[in-house]
């Protein structure tokens, strides 16, 4: 069997942005957070808003650490496997990547030192602004990776000639089409990440009993922010539709399962789509629900796949589920929020044990929501690599061989996953020590001792009823 370069370099790069993107969309969200807290400690100096800075501060750096490493290699993928892409964009792409480096990489990694090391080493003050550096840092380097992605899902400001593609107006470029849309929903998506990690980390501690006042006020302040951001996604979820259907109608096709061009088109809750025969297999839809969402009219009309010739359709099997994934798991996140805000009535958000174990199992959900759109957004663009202007095939490498990809390939997973269990391996270590371990231990009368609260204690504090809590979870 000949193995082909160009299948075996497009999973490779799958694969390596697959497991690098859920480690940024977690360190933005939680950089924020970590920002939060840091000034509500400096204005209240509530010892607690500390202990919550000082444990969160140190997942931040395993994750950022992974994300680090799982990240430099993806630059050495684009002159190995995609050369003749790296040639042809390097007018563009180059300095994109520069810009990110330079005003934001460094600024995180300075500061984070500060941020870890510093607190008793600088004024309060310092300490703070190191906290929002590393934010704005995150922000920073999302806006200059999310503009040079979506210039490859919407090119602008550039021309392509003999082959190279040459800036004709960098704003334009920087700020094209798809990208206000796409930095916005990035952004969101980020933020209800760390929210639902630190509340689904925060719901397995008070189900433990440890560190109640801390856990409590953690969770309540990520199912606020879970309240206000989960449904705006869907709202930003909906003008990001607008602007694909409006320039890349093919792969929104695909997320439809959509092949004649009509008017009045269902939306598909379950199909096997058939691209073999142009078709779909066991439709179920709802009439006309498609067309409405789409272009805001009952009759409205939507593109079909059978509009391009069947080379330059995209994988319509994974576009089609992977969206389906991502606004399920998202309609599920808001169902969390509004939950959340029902059991605030009686307080009964942080000791209702089904909720605190939904919300643990929820604390992945993100994840795969992100992974599934990130699927949706480049599967759905293929064949072209810069959407309308260059294809996969012809960006990949001339002189790589089947072999060659299938050997970086295999070498890539198996670091991969080393790096991924040693690092998994450490961060479940610093959570199951939880903020017990802190080296800035806060002196409050109204914390739980260090041994484990006993099993009818823990009972106690969780059941549903009305009755005060104890000294020790009280307000």
């Amino acid at each position: 069997m000949e193995l082909d370069p160009l299948i075996l370099s497009r999973i490779q790069f799958a694969f390596v942005v697959s497991f690098h993107a859920i480690f940024p969309v977690f360190t933005i969200g939680l950089a924020s957070y970590i920002a939060v807290l840091e000034g509500l400690a400096f204005k209240t100096k509530n010892p607690v808003w500390v202990k919550l800075s000082s444990f969160w501060t140190t997942v931040f750096a395993v994750v950022f650490g992974m994300g680090v490493v799982s990240g430099i290699v993806m630059s050495f993928q684009f002159g190995t496997n995609w050369s003749n892409f790296s040639q042809a964009s390097a007018n563009f792409l180059g300095p994109m990547l520069s810009y990110e480096v330079i005003t934001a990489f460094f600024l995180e990694a300075a500061f984070l030192g500060v941020l870890l090391f510093g607190r008793d080493r600088v004024p309060p003050g310092v300490h703070l602004f190191a906290a929002i550096m590393v934010a704005t840092g995150t922000f920073i380097s999302s806006f200059w990776i999310l503009s040079a992605n979506s210039w490859m899902q919407t090119p602008a400001g550039t021309e392509l000639r003999d082959g190279i593609f040459h800036v004709t107006s960098w704003s334009e470029a920087i700020f094209n089409p798809s990208f206000q849309f796409r930095f916005a929903h990035k952004v969101i998506a980020s933020f209800l990440t760390g929210g639902f990690v630190v509340a689904g980390v925060s719901a397995w501690y008070l189900l433990k009993g440890r560190e109640v006042e801390a856990n409590r006020k953690a969770l309540s302040m990520c199912l606020w922010l879970l309240l206000i951001l989960a449904p705006t996604q869907l709202v930003v979820g909906d003008f990001h539709g607008l602007n694909t259907l409006e320039h890349q109608p093919t792969k929104v096709a695909a997320m439809e399962g959509n092949w004649e061009t009509s008017r009045n088109v269902p939306l598909l809750l379950f199909a096997i789509p058939d691209q073999e025969n142009q078709r779909n297999l066991y439709e179920v839809g709802i009439p006309g629900l498609a067309s409405l969402i789409l272009t805001h009219e009952w009759d409205g009309e939507i593109p079909g796949l059978k509009e391009v010739a069947v080379e330059e359709q995209p994988p319509v099997a994974i576009v089609f589920w992977s969206f389906r994934i991502m606004v399920g798991l998202g309609m599920l996140m808001i169902l969390f929020a509004l939950t959340g805000l029902a059991l605030r009535f009686g307080d009964r958000y942080w000791r209702s044990r089904w909720f605190l174990q939904s919300m643990r199992f929820m604390s992945v959900a993100p994840f795969i929501a992100v992974l599934t759109g990130w699927f949706v957004t480049e599967v759905g663009r293929a064949p072209w690599l810069v959407y309308g202007m260059m294809t996969q095939a012809e960006a990949v490498t001339p002189s790589l061989t089947g072999g060659m990809a299938l050997f970086t390939l295999i070498g890539y997973v198996v670091v991969y996953s080393l790096v991924f269990t040693a690092g998994v391996y450490y961060l479940m270590r610093v959570l199951y020590e939880g903020m017990e371990s802190s080296q800035h231990e806060p002196d409050i009368q109204s914390e739980r001792p260090k041994r484990p609260m006993s099993a009818a204690h823990t009972k106690f504090e969780l059941h549903d009823s009305n009755e005060q809590p104890t000294k020790q979870g009280g307000h």
